[in-house]
């Protein structure tokens, strides 16, 4: 099967490794252009090109892939299937329609529920216990279109957004693999999706990480772990940024505080914080300006007492 594939990030890598493990003709890998990133803001190429150069393929990086010149290259690779994974781009109709089998999308969650940008960020800010990977045909509508195939997986308790994109992306990859074998024999068919369960997963911003400590402990805790490794939780101390990393949700004693106040430290030397509902253990924090460091080694470091007020 002659394949064009179209990626940016890193979760799209491990379907486009297993697409050359499986040994599918890849025509062409279409990726964004490279971007400033990072503190610096150096031109980086997108982990998808630096992995297709690895493997000798050609990259193409149009600015759009609508573009009238662009569809016109796409159709002189004449791809059985294009796969789509974690592009960057909405496809329209003329994209769409360039191979027999159309374009297979892998997307990580459980459709119709989190299309958007952000499914694996939104399914742990909402404190869910399972999330998934699906493949579907694409259309014009975004995530809109027919399944193919899904498979569900846990989010376990101290689960992150990283570590779930992970997961997701080599059960993806497989999946992919599996639908594209299903496709040629005819075994797999496109099945609509059901609207009345759509939800929508829109794009995390920074100021998504600002810690509301009115908001209940559990709530906190999946905020840092739904924003981590980014854009970050953060709440501040004395005028000075504190990123929070690692949270656990601590059972209240006796003594008690205004929401973001400092209760104390715990026996192994961690802060607990008030909330809203419940105490939150602070577990790795990073100081403005410092290294990430374990919530104790702060303590320490800013002699905390307890009665230190955090505020977003």
């Amino acid at each position: 099967m002659r394949i064009v594939f179209m990626g940016t990030p890193d979760f799209a890598v491990p379907s486009l490794e297993k697409l050359i493990d499986c040994s599918y003709e890849i025509m062409a890998v279409v990726t964004q252009p490279d971007r400033p990133r990072g503190r610096g803001q150096k031109t980086t190429p997108p982990p998808v090109k630096a992995f297709a150069h690895q493997h000798g393929l050609l990259v193409a990086q149009p600015e759009s892939v609508n573009e009238e010149a662009f569809v016109e290259r796409l159709t002189t690779w004449r791809p059985d299937c294009v796969v789509v994974v974690a592009f960057g781009q909405i496809l329209k109709r003329s994209a769409l329609a360039v191979s027999p089998l159309g374009c297979v999308n892998v997307h990580a969650s459980l459709l119709p529920r989190y299309r958007g940008a952000a499914p694996i960020h939104r399914a742990i800010l909402n404190g869910d216990s399972s999330t998934g990977v699906t493949t579907m045909k694409m259309n014009e509508r975004m995530d809109a279109g027919d399944l193919l195939l899904q498979l569900e997986i846990p989010i376990h308790e101290g689960d992150t957004t990283g570590i779930v994109e992970q997961r997701l992306a080599v059960v993806g990859a497989s999946l992919l693999v599996e639908t594209l074998q299903g496709l040629q024999a005819g075994t797999v068919s496109p099945s609509p999706q059901e609207e009345s369960g759509a939800t929508f997963a829109p794009l995390i911003r920074n100021s998504d990480g600002a810690m509301r400590w009115a908001h209940p402990a559990r709530v906190l805790h999946n905020q840092v772990r739904g924003l981590n490794p980014s854009p970050g939780a953060f709440t501040q101390l004395a005028g000075r940024l504190l990123k929070v990393w690692r949270t656990e949700v601590a059972e209240p004693g006796s003594v008690t505080g205004s929401p973001g106040q400092v209760v104390g430290l715990d026996s192994e030397g961690f802060p607990r914080v008030q909330t809203g509902g419940g105490w939150l253990r602070l577990n790795e924090v990073q100081p403005q300006d410092r290294k990430r460091m374990g919530g104790d080694e702060w303590a320490r470091g800013t002699r905390l007492q307890g009665g230190e007020q955090l505020y977003s």
